[in-house]
């Protein structure tokens, strides 16, 4: 499967800033018709209104709130591209006394969240002649940071989720694309400590191309593409192989 951004219509949560506003801003550039911005407060979206017009809308959207996802559902009834972006990190290492806490909010967000977008937006999409859903999750997916233990251990748990999506979203003509960013220039990465980072435009930018190629995985920056090297053989070889023994 691959997925052209050209006359689409798309809708990216957390959009105001960092990675998802530069995902707007590569998707309006790729010839998107209409991006929808899902953010908990749509006053921050005022630049970009400003620069696109009615190419863009805001929406109100809390990924921490169950009944936001149905009332985003029946506000963007044309999408035919979701890109799940939002997400929260809470510093915490194992045995931190913020550990508990910040794992229950990460995985209200990072993992709950995106169960209840899919599960919202899978009619939405199978309806389309074309669809695709995108999933930013992290290289700490994949490898366990000590002191953002319980951020890789909610990542893990989207990955997972996302690799369950592809299968399911396949027998819909959806095509999944699950992205693995190491640090990149934002807010976030700011209150993680990393001060050396890759423009957001790596990510957005890496997703149009993959859209297009059909790829499942997405490792856009700099650290990423050092974790892709050692973990492309797995990932062939197991996660996107067909274990089935049909």
């Amino acid at each position: 499967m691959s997925f052209s951004i050209e006359g689409k219509v798309a809708l990216v949560t957390g959009a105001n800033r960092g990675i998802g506003k530069a995902i707007v801003e590569s998707l309006i550039a790729h010839g998107a018709k209409k991006v929808y911005l899902a953010v908990r407060n749509p006053e921050t979206t005022l630049e970009l209104s400003q620069r696109y017009g009615d190419k863009v809308l805001a929406l109100q959207f809390d990924a921490s709130d169950e009944q936001s996802f149905t009332a985003l559902a029946e506000q963007a009834q044309d999408v035919e591209l979701v890109v799940n972006n939002a997400g929260v990190l809470e510093p915490a290492a194992p045995l931190s006394d913020n550990a508990v806490k910040a794992l229950e909010y990460e995985m209200t967000v990072n993992v709950y969240g995106l169960i209840h977008i899919a599960q919202k937006f899978a009619p939405i999409l199978q309806e389309k002649s074309e669809a695709a859903f995108v999933q930013l999750n992290s290289v700490a997916s994949i490898k366990n940071f000590t002191p953002f233990t319980t951020y890789s251990a909610s990542k893990a748990a989207a990955y997972s989720i996302t690799q369950g999506l592809k299968d399911e979203f396949a027998e819909k003509g959806i095509q999944v694309l699950s992205v693995h960013p190491g640090p990149i220039k934002t807010d976030m990465a700011a209150q993680a400590g990393f001060d050396e980072a890759d423009p957001a435009s790596s990510v957005s930018e890496g997703i149009v191309k993959a859209l297009a190629s059909g790829d499942f995985h997405l490792f856009p920056d700099s650290m990423a593409k050092m974790f892709e090297s050692e973990y492309q053989s797995y990932a062939t070889n197991i996660i996107t192989a067909d274990l089935s023994g049909e």
